[in-house]
């Protein structure tokens, strides 16, 4: 690919890899979504052993394609722990049915 050759060049490829990034994402959803019909309890929708062994593949598969590892725990983090937030809401929701 070619060097942009404008802000608004740039602007458009990080446009287009949102893009991208958004379809996986719902992707990633759907199978916590399916996790949590695995799931028996809050500790187990946590799971901060899992965290860290998601965390530290992502610091390892940062750094193998030349990503800040800093950057992708900061991200995977954050991605977790917004999922992890959307599971214990469907978790309790099913608890109520």
């Amino acid at each position: 690919m070619s060097e942009p050759q404008s802000l608004a060049e740039v602007r458009a490829r990080i446009d287009a890899l949102d893009t991208e990034l958004t379809a996986l994402l719902a992707r990633r959803q759907e199978l916590v979504r399916r996790a949590a019909d695995f799931k028996t309890d809050e500790g187990t929708v946590r799971a901060p052993g899992r965290v860290e062994q998601v965390v530290a593949a992502a610091r390892a598969r940062a750094e193998a394609a030349g990503l800040a590892p800093e950057v992708a725990e900061a991200v995977w983090r954050a991605m977790i722990a917004a999922f992890i937030d959307l599971e214990l809401a469907e978790f309790s929701r099913g608890r109520e049915r």
